[in-house]
């Protein structure tokens, strides 16, 4: 990454994920806790909203990429070993200790944000792992990848956020088989629910064709980036396409035409040029 383009400022500490950037203006999160299928104990979802915040903070960031260590697992869910142990403890935790943020699961699944996620998903994204997926903006699947929402088949139910988004992207009776049956999708079944953006050619290029995908967001002006992806997701949570238009109005219109990338776009374009983009401070 060039000089240019780090982040300046200091990312937060955390032991679940490895953070890296492997283009300009993009931020890559690997799970990194391959021997426990990727899954998440407790203090890594606190993490990972923490890494969120900050990502939407740092003006040198503009998209960010998840996905997990290994080829097997993107996220198998929680840690089931960890809640286990937390429930069988004579002495009980806080509640505090057992819940998950406010942006949900790894701090994504109920994430609002300001910039684009990308899922790279690399093997099994399952529960929670599944759920990740249905709230990043777009998703790159290896051919090996394998989605589903399997808490109901152990009494308890995908708490969060997973199943309205499915109804939302894929409608009732898929969003009920899947979550009501347990069943699993392969990469290609997901595709065909446009719940993928695309496949892979192979296990070992997920993450590349994500960095595709990241360094098109990574190219636009990054007030654009975040306006757009404001009123695409308007539209998604609210139940009126024309109250998301004017909500997004009234809340970017002004900032985003006055600001200093609008104005160098369009002289960008006048000049024939590649426009040279500033920071966001939307």
């Amino acid at each position: 990454m060039s000089e240019s383009v780090k982040p300046v400022i200091q990312p937060p500490k955390i032991t679940s994920c490895i953070l890296s950037y492997p283009a300009p203006y993009v931020l890559l999160v690997t799970i990194n806790r391959e021997k426990a299928m990727n899954s998440i104990p407790f203090a890594g979802h606190w993490e990972m909203e923490q890494v969120f915040e900050w990502f939407d903070k740092e003006p040198n960031l503009r998209v960010a990429i998840v996905t997990g260590a290994g080829k097997k697992a993107f996220c198998a869910g929680q840690d089931l070993i960890e809640l286990g142990k937390l429930r069988s403890s004579p002495v009980k935790p806080s509640p505090a200790l057992m819940r998950h943020p406010p942006g949900g699961f790894a701090g994504i699944s109920r994430r609002s944000g300001k910039k684009p996620i990308i899922a790279a998903v690399n093997g099994f994204a399952l529960g929670g792992g599944f759920e990740i997926v249905l709230n990043c903006d777009m998703v790159v699947a290896s051919p090996m990848a394998t989605f589903g929402l399997p808490e109901a088949l152990r009494g308890i139910y995908a708490g969060a956020g997973g199943p309205a988004r499915l109804v939302r992207n894929v409608g009732l009776p898929i969003a009920s088989e899947i979550a009501l049956t347990g069943r699993q999708l392969t990469a290609q079944e997901a595709r065909d629910l446009h719940l993928v953006n695309k496949i892979s050619p192979s296990p070992d290029t997920v993450v590349d064709e994500a960095i595709k995908l990241a360094n098109g967001i990574a190219n636009i002006s990054p007030d654009s980036a975040i306006v757009t992806r404001a009123s695409l997701r308007e539209a998604w949570e609210t139940s009126s396409v024309e109250r998301a238009t004017e909500l997004v109005h009234q809340r970017f219109n002004e900032a985003l035409l006055q600001g200093e990338n609008a104005k160098e776009g369009l002289a960008a374009f006048a000049q024939k040029r590649k426009p040279q983009w500033r920071p966001s401070k939307l």
